[in-house]
């Protein structure tokens, strides 16, 4: 924790590095969680206990008694799954109401916002992104179109509101040949979250984090997705609709770039991709299904089989100094516990030329340099401490520190939160 200052924790790959593990984890050490960006496509999983939970919009650190929750501008919120997530938690006797505090100034994703996430996906025909469904793209095309509902709005005509934005929507369903559908049960449930949503904390969090800030409480923020599917940095167009990296939090929350302090990076200890777009390590052998199997890779929300591969290094660089990265955290390094070889990918190579930097283009004529390393062939899932670490895993951890010089400060080795090694210095 960095002294009045906003430290940031997110992912560097593809999403799915584990992030909501690791702010549950480090959540003792703040006053206030934030969520920056993203929506109900990104799943964040926890599990202690005994109990596994996942969180789409709620921010991770709400199992963790006292500390203030925020949902942030960035964000767009579903009305319905929101409700169905918080009362989940609610019945499992954690308290929301008292503790989560949602912006005034996130936007709504409309039941007629998936509907146009279908009917895009089918006009693309075989160039499809691979989206979720969940209108997470329409509602971001609606913000920045000037066109779009917040949060806001639910207090004030919102009714006359509501239905000026569905007529819209409509048209352009009928303009893409998208006229099978029934919205009613969908629209039903979406408005009783809305009144649902009313019950919450409606805030300026732009200015109870800063004020917070100011008060001396100390903030984590936290993102969703993962670097590379950053809109403007990202494996474009095979991205999702908001900035997921660092500069993300300041616009996603309204905290000046000033008030940053650490940069926590997680990033698994291969690599995994959900939907359509590139992916230079991708492994189709039995090894890519073997790290599927080992490390349960099908998404937290849609449940779909996550494409898997040997870690991307050229990837990981251009994601740290991006972030401004100042610690590293690995996650799943217990998946790797049975190979006897452990590859990395420390360049690409293109018709003939060795490419060290992260090039404009991933898809195309496209191969990986990899290294290869002695595996340890050890069951981490007990250890308690680096000490008990492996030597060959000690020596994977240098030889990752070493070629993306950023420390590695966290090390997990399994689902619970207890199998979390804080390494020393």
């Amino acid at each position: 924790m960095s002294k009045g200052k906003v430290d940031v924790l997110l992912g560097l790959q593809w999403g799915d590095e584990g992030k909501g593990k690791v702010v549950d984890v480090l959540t003792p050490e703040y006053d206030v969680i934030a969520r920056f960006q993203g929506g109900p496509n990104a799943g964040h999983t926890l599990e202690f206990n005994g109990e596994k939970y996942v969180l789409r919009s709620i921010p991770s650190g709400i199992f963790q008694g006292g500390k203030v929750n925020v949902i942030g501008n960035g964000v767009v919120l579903a009305p319905d799954l929101f409700m169905a997530e918080a009362q989940e938690l609610e019945r499992s006797g954690h308290d929301l109401k008292s503790r989560l505090y949602i912006s005034r100034k996130a936007h709504l994703i409309m039941p007629t916002h998936r509907l146009l996430d279908a009917a895009y996906e089918s006009a693309k025909g075989a160039s499809k992104v691979g989206t979720t469904g969940k209108g997470i793209g329409p509602a971001y095309t609606d913000k920045v179109s000037r066109n779009g509902l917040r949060v806001g709005d639910i207090f004030d005509g919102f009714e006359e509101k509501y239905t000026q934005h569905k007529t819209q929507h409509e048209a352009i369903l009928r303009s893409l040949n998208y006229t099978h559908y029934d919205l009613s049960q969908t629209e039903q449930a979406w408005m009783k979250g809305v009144n649902y949503l009313r019950g919450f904390n409606i805030v300026d969090s732009e200015h109870e984090l800063n004020h917070l800030l100011q008060n001396g409480k100390s903030i984590l923020c936290e993102g969703a997705q993962g670097t590379m599917l950053d809109v403007d940095f990202g494996s474009y167009p095979f991205v999702t609709s908001s900035n997921t990296i660092t500069a993300g939090a300041c616009s996603g929350l309204g905290i000046g770039p000033n008030k940053i302090g650490n940069v926590y990076g997680i990033m698994k200890a291969y690599c995994t991709r959900v939907g359509s777009g590139p992916f230079p390590t991708e492994l189709f052998d039995k090894t890519g299904k073997q790290l599927r199997d080992l490390g349960h890779e099908y998404g937290a929300v849609t449940g779909r089989e996550r494409r898997c591969g040997w870690i991307d290094l050229v990837a990981l660089r251009y994601a740290i100094m991006i972030n401004g990265v100042t610690h590293l955290i690995m996650m799943k390094s217990d998946v790797l516990d049975g190979f006897s070889t452990i590859k990395a990918c420390i360049a690409y190579q293109r018709d003939g030329k060795i490419l060290d930097d992260f090039p404009y283009d991933i898809e195309h004529n496209i191969q990986p340099v990899y290294k290869e390393l002695p595996g340890w062939q050890t069951d981490m899932t007990g250890l308690t401490s680096e000490d008990q670490f492996p030597a060959a895993f000690k020596a994977y951890i240098d030889f990752l520190e070493e070629e993306l010089k950023t420390p590695i400060k966290i090390v997990s080795i399994g689902p619970d939160r207890k199998q979390t090694i804080v390494r020393k210095g």
